[in-house]
């Protein structure tokens, strides 16, 4: 019986966790690394993850109750999925929390880095802050473009849009500004 228990468990999918299935899921479109700059590395699969929960959970904290625990909940979420790639990939249990304090570190410093540069006087601070974190320098405009029409898309969602809307980031596309650079 205690067995039948585990499977059950293991078979049902919180709310959050189908959102950060989503999220995940939009952070690895193609477009993003062929287009947007991103590496197509661990490193560079962590910055469009970053990035992508960042602008979700930007939203989530200007909502009002109870989307604030669903923000905590989101992010416990992520940092469970990037332990289990840690597991996944052979990482020792006694390399775990170091790997996970690192990474915890590198996002929150990212979250802060995007944030400053979102709401910045110069609309340049974006793409300067993806170009050292996320992507080559010359497709930084371009992702940085993405990220602003994905937080004008995010910004007209409510609790349930966010919960349940099929799409939550527009299609990566390079602005014309780009095609003639």
């Amino acid at each position: 019986m205690i067995f039948g228990l585990f499977g059950k468990r293991a078979n049902r999918r919180s709310p959050v966790d189908t959102l950060f299935a989503r999220v995940a899921e939009s952070s690895r479109l193609p477009a993003l690394y062929i287009g947007g700059g991103i590496p197509d590395t661990f490193e560079g699969r962590f910055e469009s993850l970053t990035l992508h929960v960042f602008l979700v959970l930007r939203r989530l904290r200007e909502l009002p109750p109870p989307a604030g625990d669903l923000a905590q909940e989101f992010i416990d979420a992520c940092f469970a999925y990037l332990e289990l790639g840690f597991r996944n990939g052979g990482i020792s249990d006694i390399a775990v929390p170091k790997k996970m304090k690192k990474i915890g570190q590198m996002f929150y410093g990212r979250v802060q880095a995007y944030e400053a540069a979102l709401t910045a006087a110069v609309p340049e601070a974006l793409a300067e802050a993806l170009g050292r974190n996320a992507c080559a320098l010359e497709a930084a405009p371009a992702l940085a473009a993405y990220m602003r029409a994905a937080q004008q898309a995010l910004a007209t969602a409510d609790l349930d849009g966010i919960m349940n809307r099929e799409e939550l980031f527009p299609a990566f596309s390079i602005p014309e500004a780009a095609h003639g650079a």
